[in-house]
């Protein structure tokens, strides 16, 4: 097909979309909220995170404290009527099933959590990483996820198949962690092993760095690291971790230029495993780095809501933590793991 016949098809399925309400990125809807934003009129869609961890105004959970500002007005507004698309006033979470389906979804998975639980659930990854995890710790693994509908579960390549069994249908993510935990391996073999984890069922990918070639002023070697399995993951959340304790504060910037460099969808701080983990300081010179175009993950020791708390202010988009339940009820302490 010729490029001009691609852009042709493209243009009438985002009409088609358009018409019947469904926001399209790039289309006429954005389109008219970005030169309304330019004019220094109201802008569009604030209130939300991007399925990448995009930061807008407002956390895609109910973070918000008392006194936080209002929702600004729809961009899509005409006089008092609004289209049925629009996600300021008739948001995907408040819609049943059949209404998504009319509204052209042909898959719907939905998660109802079942336990009481503070918002930040949605931004944590539910994570297992220890070495000598058991299949029924797995299972509860993600029984727990199912519960109190974290934004996935993180597990070691090898479990992923069985948790995208347990979790099918749940809207729990299954994430996988490669090149682990020291990012040592060949850009080959780290593509291999993404490649497998998504046959497996992954839906995010968190990639170590080759943190001895970043060191080395190597910046070659290290981006062609992180492209190597960008190319793997196409359709998959990409996650970078750039392994903190061991970078100096310029390193650490050309970790994350490097990732954005890439097309990574999330910088991340650390495995759990090397010498610390997560700090409110590197979180927010990562955020400061790569801007508002790409998630932040913060993980290693964070044990509580208040670290927690701490790390989304500082402006990180995901968690990473074994302790997600003690977070998300206020209960005390962890379950003594290291990530």
């Amino acid at each position: 097909m010729r490029e001009d016949e691609l852009k042709s098809v493209v243009g009438a399925v985002m009409k088609a979309l358009e018409a019947k309400g469904i926001r399209v990125e790039g289309g006429a809807a954005d389109r008219a909220a970005s030169a309304n934003a330019a004019a220094g009129g109201p802008q569009g869609r604030a209130g939300t995170t991007g399925t990448a961890g995009k930061v807008f105004a407002n956390p895609l959970v109910n973070w918000q404290k008392s006194g936080a500002p209002a929702a600004p007005q729809c961009a899509q507004s005409e006089g008092s009527q609004c289209r049925p698309g629009c996600q300021n006033c008739n948001p995907l979470n408040t819609m049943t099933s059949g209404q998504l389906r009319q509204s052209g979804a042909d898959r719907v998975g939905i998660c109802h959590p079942t336990e009481r639980c503070s918002g930040v659930a949605g931004m944590i990854d539910h994570t297992l990483l220890k070495a000598n995890a058991t299949q029924e710790e797995i299972g509860k693994l993600c029984s727990e996820a199912r519960k109190y509908c974290f934004a996935s579960v993180c597990v070691n390549p090898g479990y992923v198949a069985l948790c995208a069994r347990l979790l099918k249908g749940s809207g729990v993510k299954v994430c996988t962690v490669i090149g682990f935990p020291l990012g040592s391996t060949t850009p080959t073999v780290k593509a291999i092993e993404a490649r497998d984890a998504i046959a497996n069922g992954a839906d995010e990918i968190d990639m170590v760095i080759n943190v001895g070639a970043l060191k080395s002023g190597n910046d070659a070697l290290a981006l062609d690291d992180i492209r190597a399995v960008r190319e793997a993951t196409r359709g998959r959340v990409l996650k970078v971790i750039i392994e903190t304790a061991y970078l100096t504060k310029e390193e650490k910037v050309r970790a994350c230029l490097l990732s954005k460099q890439a097309a990574a969808d999330f910088v991340k701080t650390s495995t759990g495993f090397g010498p610390g983990g997560a700090t409110a300081e590197d979180v927010a010179l990562m955020r400061a780095t790569v801007g508002a175009a790409m998630g932040v993950k913060a993980s290693g020791g964070i044990k509580d809501a208040a670290t927690a708390e701490a790390m989304l202010k500082a402006g990180a988009t995901r968690l990473g933590t074994s302790a997600s339940i003690a977070i998300v009820t206020g209960a005390g302490g962890g379950d003594g793991g290291k990530y």
